[in-house]
């Protein structure tokens, strides 16, 4: 069975969740520790502020039962999410996230989000968020405010620009220093200021990189934000998604711009992606067990079993019938 909340029913929640206290865990006088919410499972948040504006959090959650929290639209600061333990799913705006993929997102607006935590599946999170106008007005230099990476980070009132690079060795031991920080008190604060910056300067440089080969092949920074918007779209409205015309009209790009430019992207056309969010979402319905796979296929948009069946098991390595016998997929 699923249980599905939104954002305020966690929030209202969590007013009367129980203070958790890890074993060995000591406190300074600027973090917090706040319980998850007893019916929903166990685990705990510790936040705290480094400098204004820049707020870091560790958390350790694990559900009673599979658990789908759904966030509207909503304003985004820039944000850093690292998964040292656990999957955090996703079924249209995002990737799952975990297992070697972290998130990393600029400011602006983020469409509606539903993700899920799997039963008894122990997830923890080292989560980074920055208030986008302080980082411009104060932290950054004239001459970093025209840096092409830097500028992806603030988009106002347009949809944000999310990314989800690989966890290498040296983000997974930062990511590590800062949860078993070896300083108290200030000092501690001190350093966990220096780790957060070492971080988003790696996370920054990763990206400049990235868009580095691909503006070698032709492609101009604001085309890349309009496809990566592009790509929001199809993630929020997979199931009822514009014609590619449409979508080149809504983004401000030709046809040939966004077929082209989509695939050289993120290595698949825009149909091969909505392919992709659709199988996704049909190994979620299958694993979930609610529904037999001539319905899940119907759900996702397949009016051919056979095809379906034919595309899952090129995707995932197993059938939908094994799948929802509780075979686990190759991926």
């Amino acid at each position: 069975m699923t249980l599905i909340i939104n954002d305020s029913d966690w929030d209202d929640l969590s007013e009367d969740a129980p203070a958790p206290c890890p074993k060995n865990l000591v406190l300074d006088d600027f973090e917090e520790i706040t319980g998850v919410p007893a019916v929903l499972g166990q685990g705990y948040l510790r936040e705290m502020d480094l400098l204004p504006g820049v707020c870091l959090g560790f958390s350790e959650f694990e559900s009673y039962q599979d658990l789908v929290i759904k966030a509207p639209i909503h304003d985004h600061q820039i944000q850093i999410s690292i998964f040292p333990t656990g999957l955090l799913y996703f079924d249209e705006v995002h990737l799952d996230l975990g297992r070697g993929r972290s998130y990393f997102s600029g400011s602006g607006v983020s469409p509606a989000v539903t993700g899920m935590h799997r039963a008894r599946e122990r997830l923890t999170c080292v989560n980074i968020e920055i208030d986008p106008e302080l980082f411009h007005s104060v932290f950054l230099t004239e001459q970093q405010r025209d840096n092409d990476a830097l500028k992806q980070l603030f988009k106002g009132q347009d949809w944000k620009v999310a990314f989800y690079p690989t966890v290498t060795p040296a983000i997974q031991t930062i990511a590590q220093q800062m949860w078993d920080a070896p300083y108290r008190g200030a000092l501690k604060q001190v350093y966990l200021q220096a780790k957060v910056m070492e971080l988003l300067v790696i996370y920054l440089d990763m990206i400049a990189e990235s868009q580095k080969s691909i503006r070698v092949s032709g492609l101009k920074p604001d085309t890349i934000a309009r496809l990566y918007h592009a790509k929001e779209i199809l993630d929020s409205c997979w199931e009822n998604p514009p014609l590619m015309l449409e979508l080149a009209q809504q983004i401000g790009v030709s046809h040939s711009s966004l077929l082209r430019g989509f695939k050289q992207l993120f290595g698949t056309t825009a149909i091969g992606y909505l392919t992709q969010q659709r199988l996704k979402r049909a190994e979620q319905l299958l694993q979930q067990g609610d529904c037999t796979v001539t319905q899940v296929a119907e759900r996702v948009g397949y009016g051919h079993l056979g095809h379906f069946t034919a595309v899952f098991k090129r995707q995932f390595g197993i059938t939908p019938s094994q799948c929802l016998a509780g075979k686990k997929t190759i991926l």
